[in-house]
């Protein structure tokens, strides 16, 4: 071989051996991020279960890509959504932001891609699992029962406001846990002897019709239903509630620190943080079917003090002493 020819097949080689190398690197697993909420309002959950792939070993970009979608409150974007994540060949499919995600995805979702989700609903009742302790083949996740608290915040909000013969519920009629919630809610209230005026809303519109209700039935006390539009609405739904005066509270710590009266529910990070090594271990090659679902047990009471004052409320010393954050 003359030198020429030499240094040329030199040149092609020395150009190819990066190309094998790479060709040579395993792919990274993607997953497929599913919410029904917006990026922005749940951007506090979307960072705690990028905590919790960390703990389990992946990071974004690095060793793993997330795929993100977002239907904003929309819900009957969900499927199409779900199923653009299963065109996109995802390893693994997290469903969170609300138990509508999960439930909508479920049926789009093949057998074949693990779904990993974050609820507040009962996943057994709801046909999302089997059963907590053995799901299914291809799905688990964490349940963090905050759709189960619904008497409960009744019960606070008797206690703050025990005056309140008549009280309002705000529920979303597109949420599948509405119907269950609005039933808690009205057991509660028949044993405090109050009166229950329900409104529905699930654009921002029907928001300010429900207060419009509100203000002509005359409740003196609101409880807002947890669920991801209402969520993504928190602001709105405050504002609105300092307006007119009215005691609000709900299960979402966001919602007392946004300037509602209480709150009391389980963390929604810490339950997304929980979601984020779960999905870590089935990358990692667990079976969902080996993974139990998770039930957080951990509850929260916020009290916003300087909500209670301007509302010319007394909150009792016994209430006060009983929150994990009391907001002055």
């Amino acid at each position: 071989m003359d030198r020429r020819a030499f240094l040329g097949t030199l040149t092609l080689g020395l150009l190819a051996a990066p190309l094998a190398v790479e060709a040579q690197q395993p792919a990274k697993p993607v997953i497929g991020y599913l919410s029904s909420r917006s990026p922005t309002e749940s951007a506090d959950i979307v960072a705690a279960f990028h905590r919790g792939l960390r703990e389990a070993g992946f990071v974004d970009k690095q060793n793993v890509l997330i795929e993100s979608r977002f239907a904003e409150g929309h819900f009957d974007r969900l499927p199409e959504l779900a199923a653009d994540l299963v065109r996109r060949r995802v390893d693994v499919i997290v469903a969170t932001g609300g138990t509508v995600s999960v439930v909508k995805a479920k049926p789009v979702v093949p057998a074949t891609i693990p779904i990993v989700f974050a609820m507040g609903g009962d996943p057994v009742k709801l046909g999302v699992v089997a059963s907590l302790n053995r799901p299914g083949d291809n799905i688990t996740g964490v349940s963090f029962l905050i759709n189960r608290l619904a008497g409960k915040m009744v019960e606070f909000l008797h206690d703050m406001v025990p005056k309140a013969a008549v009280i309002g519920f705000l529920v979303n009629p597109k949420d599948p846990n509405a119907d269950a919630d609005t039933r808690e809610v009205q057991a509660a209230a028949d044993v405090f002897g109050q009166k229950l005026v329900v409104a529905k809303a699930s654009t921002e519109g029907e928001i300010d019709s429900a207060f419009a209700t509100f203000v002509e039935r005359r409740i003196a006390a609101l409880l807002v239903d947890t669920e991801p539009f209402l969520a993504d609405q928190g602001v709105k739904i405050v504002a609105l509630a300092a307006k007119h005066a009215l005691p609000a509270v709900s299960q979402l710590r966001i919602f007392a620190a946004a300037g509602g009266l209480a709150s009391y529910g389980t963390s929604l990070t810490a339950a997304n943080r929980q979601l984020g090594v779960y999905t870590g271990r089935v990358l990692k090659g667990t079976k969902p079917s080996d993974l139990p679902v998770i039930q957080s047990t951990t509850f929260e009471l916020v009290i916003n003090l300087k909500t209670a004052k301007a509302l010319g409320l007394m909150i009792p010393p016994s209430l006060l002493q009983r929150a994990d954050k009391v907001i002055e």
